[in-house]
């Protein structure tokens, strides 16, 4: 890989299908691999769930993201951001490059609604430079969502040096698409499908997806690809469709 990597972002819905009908975390786990990507973010991913543990015969003996990430990614970090009696989930990263610093924040608003971002320090064999990964997964409210992005902004500008690669990846909720212009104003990130393609790709629902709610936004970056996987066997698994992009090293 030269000076290149591959990013997928994905909202795996805790492992189950639309209406929570079907556990299908193999078939996730068999998809993902085929991506090929270098540095996988997930939302809705299972840290413990001792019930479905016990009641489900296929359930993972590790954690979800353990499970997922196997042989292949093998740095991994999770942030668990909804506990509950049975267990808890959050979001998770998954690195073929080694993790050097991570952090979770807890950016829940109401206690109806359980948020939370996840910074990861990765340290690519191909560049000088840490890169910057935030997997978020943000409010349904509309209100709540620009709180959130002021409270990844503050954190960026803080955390982040000016000159150090940065990529935020995950579920944003934006059906009213406002997170980009406050993103590009505060930070000067660009979202890879509006950038690449004039437009934020459809993501929800995944059988007949009609919102843009997941996203990849990036800085000091070069993105040469954007995609929305949806043919074959994705919009049979969870609730979203996953994005992937490519980049390239400035």
């Amino acid at each position: 890989m030269s000076g290149r990597f591959r990013i997928l972002s994905y909202n795996i819905h805790k492992g189950f299908t639309v209406g929570n009908l079907k556990f299908i975390l193999e078939k996730i786990k068999q998809s993902i691999q085929i991506v090929h990507a270098d540095v996988v973010c997930l939302q809705e991913v299972v840290g413990d769930h001792s019930r479905n543990s016990s009641r489900i015969k296929n359930w993972p003996v590790t954690s979800q993201f353990e499970f997922l990430a196997d042989q292949v990614w093998s740095h991994y970090a999770y942030g668990k951001n909804a506990v509950y009696t049975e267990g808890h989930h959050g979001n998770a990263v998954l690195s073929k490059f080694p993790i050097t610093a991570w952090h979770n924040e807890d950016i829940s608003l109401t206690p109806f609604e359980n948020r939370g971002l996840l910074h990861t320090v990765l340290q690519s064999p191909e560049h000088a430079q840490p890169i910057h990964i935030f997997c978020v997964h943000l409010s349904l409210l509309e209100n709540d969502r620009q709180r959130q992005l002021k409270i990844l902004s503050d954190k960026i500008s803080k955390e982040v040096p000016d000159d150090e690669p940065v990529i935020v990846a995950g579920d944003f909720n934006d059906w009213r698409q406002n997170a980009s212009q406050i993103l590009f104003k505060s930070l000067g990130m660009k979202e890879a499908s509006l950038d690449l393609k004039g437009r934020h790709a459809v993501t929800f629902p995944s059988r007949l997806p009609f919102f843009a709610l997941d996203r990849i936004y990036y800085r000091h970056l070069k993105c040469t690809k954007v995609d929305v996987l949806e043919k074959g066997i994705w919009n049979q698994l969870s609730d979203h469709l996953p994005t992937v992009a490519e980049f390239e090293f400035n």
